[in-house]
């Protein structure tokens, strides 16, 4: 079996993204299951490894230097990917503020890769294939970095037809799934109860779920947001759409926190990411939990597997 190269991002140097990226490593199984390539500054990097610099970095040197030498490493490891240097990319968390400060004008890492890999849509999806309630929970977020007042604006039937399509088309491609059934989360509570509380499931989830039928992506809803989840935990569903950030990260968390990965599908490369954040408050201190951190790139691998590429290597 092919054994795959996976670049690591460190993420912003500050935060625990090097220490939990180091406690995952020191896991005999994630240390066996692939050729793991370090992309950070200097210092972070193992002495007598493939591990590849973006140059050097100090804690002195403050949160935008952190930020911007955090995003070159991301650029850095996506001309890796798409070199077909790596066969995927595992991402440690970045500080969003930093990263702005540090030159880089985009949202997170999904708008990022899918910019640099010249991606036409990219989906942010939270996978976890165990959970506290005991089933797989991947929820996908069809608008991610928003603040909430702009999400009516920018959630359309055709952003839907979109994220779900990709959806289906990366459960069969990456999960091996073949017939991959994917409920579209409610924007207003109840489903908005046929209008009392909004039109949004009328105006825009019933005409994406029609125009998903004629293609023959099996999706079902509008669902309320709190039936949904459980729902899919229980496996009516393969994924679920949430209709924006954090009604869809409140439950995935509450269901896989330790255990989820961060996956985006639409790039051409498998990239994954844990589901924490930088954690500047614990950085340093040696009690980072590297548990989302193992996950992540253990599923990079199995994922690395089943995705077949032009120009992956030999």
């Amino acid at each position: 079996m092919h054994r795959p190269r996976i670049a690591i991002t460190l993420g912003d140097p500050r935060g625990i993204g090097p220490e939990v990226t180091s406690g995952a490593l020191a896991d005999a199984e994630v240390a066996a299951a692939a050729e793991w390539v370090l992309v950070g500054p200097n210092a972070l990097l193992r002495a007598g490894t493939a591990d590849v610099s973006v140059g050097p970095w100090a804690a002195e040197d403050g949160a935008a230097a952190a930020g911007r030498i955090a995003g070159v490493a991301i650029r850095r490891a996506t001309e890796m990917a798409l070199a077909g240097e790596v066969d995927a990319i595992v991402t440690a968390p970045i500080e969003k503020n930093a990263f702005r400060a540090g030159g880089w004008h985009y949202p997170g890492h999904t708008e990022m890769l899918g910019e640099l890999a010249g991606a036409a849509d990219v989906v942010m999806m939270m996978a976890a294939e165990r959970t506290a309630l005991g089933g797989a929970l991947r929820v996908i977020l069809a608008t991610t970095h928003l603040a909430l007042r702009d999400v009516p604006a920018a959630l359309t039937a055709e952003l839907l037809v979109r994220q779900a399509s990709l959806t289906h088309q990366g459960l069969r491609r990456l999960w091996g799934i073949a017939s991959p059934r994917i409920a579209l989360c409610a924007v207003n509570p109840h489903a908005s109860d046929g209008g009392l509380f909004g039109d949004e499931e009328a105006r825009i989830v019933e005409p994406a779920l029609r125009v998903l039928a004629e293609a023959g992506v099996d999706a079902r809803g509008p669902i309320p947001a709190d039936t949904v989840f459980t729902r899919a935990v229980r496996g009516e569903f393969d994924a679920v759409v949430a209709p924006y950030h954090d009604v869809g990260m409140a439950a995935f968390k509450t269901a896989a926190f330790g255990a989820g990965v961060n996956v985006t599908l639409g790039l051409p490369f498998p990239r994954t990411s844990p589901d924490h954040g930088t954690a500047l408050d614990i950085a340093g201190r040696g009690i980072a939990d590297p548990s989302s951190m193992k996950e992540a790139m253990l599923l990079a691998v199995r994922l690395a597997a089943r995705f077949d590429r032009p120009g992956a290597r030999d």
